[in-house]
């Protein structure tokens, strides 16, 4: 079981303030990591951070928009300077939730490439801020969330879908760069997960069509942010060490690859 031990490793959340990244956060806390939760929205990764911190653990919140180069440099120096390594980036923090579900010919350019801005130049430039740290260590490990839309087509929200596809592209090819210096670099695949911030902003027919989807899954239930957790602790944590480049599918048997 020392594979699973996660003493006095420094794991980087991104959108770790919020939704299903709270719950990685809070997890990896409870498991003895020292968390940064880097979220652009600062008061809510605040409030995660003196949530840990008072139940005994180590959490420091930086305000970040993953989109800005700037802002994951230092990101990833603040952490340097409150504990001294990086151990673990979870790149959790996408734009999705507030994108209206449409017709892909109907989708505004200008929305086609904030969304690619966050999801797919946000998770390149955390990398690229972390990867100093990891290669000086010859150690880390880089979980990329990507969705099960990648598998499945899922209509509306074709940018959305586009840029989680992306993000299996840069995950294999990454991986295959870094290893030399010891860093893995694996994926990720969630179906549909009823975080809170999912929940906030689905309309209720869209949560009863959702609910009938379930029927096609092997458990037959809604996804809940738990249910990721094993995944992405098991990727973060020695007992993976050999495993890079490689995406997990975690929706309950929705799609079977």
């Amino acid at each position: 079981m020392s594979d699973f031990d996660f003493a006095g490793r420094v794991a980087i959340v991104t959108g770790g303030g919020t939704g299903i990244g709270k719950t990685y956060s809070q997890e990896f806390a409870k498991a003895g990591v020292r968390v940064v939760i880097a979220d652009i929205a600062g008061p809510e990764g605040e409030a995660v951070a003196q949530e840990i911190n008072d139940a005994g653990g180590k959490a420091l919140a930086i305000t970040t928009d993953i989109s800005s180069q700037e802002q994951t440099l230092a990101m990833a120096k603040a952490t340097i300077e409150a504990f001294g390594q990086i151990d673990i980036l979870i790149n959790n923090a996408s734009l999705m939730s507030a994108l209206e579900r449409r017709p892909w010919h109907e989708i505004d350019v200008d929305e086609w490439d904030r969304v690619m801005a966050v999801n797919l130049r946000g998770m390149f430039l955390c990398c690229q801020a972390v990867y100093p740290q990891m290669k000086e260590q010859q150690s880390g490990k880089i979980i990329n969330i990507s969705s099960s839309r990648f598998w499945l087509g899922t209509p509306m929200r074709l940018h959305y879908s586009t840029s989680k596809a992306g993000v299996i592209g840069l995950t294999r090819s990454l991986a295959r760069e870094v290893g030399d210096d010891n860093i893995a670099v694996n994926a990720i695949t969630p179906g549909f997960t009823e975080s809170e911030t999912q929940l906030a902003t689905s309309t209720a027919d869209y949560l009863a069509i959702s609910e009938e989807r379930y029927k096609g899954r092997t458990f037959k239930r809604a996804q809940l942010p738990g249910d990721l957790v094993g995944t992405v602790m098991f990727l973060a944590s020695d007992a993976s060490n050999f495993i890079t480049g490689q995406t997990i599918n975690v929706d309950g048997g929705e799609s079977m690859r």
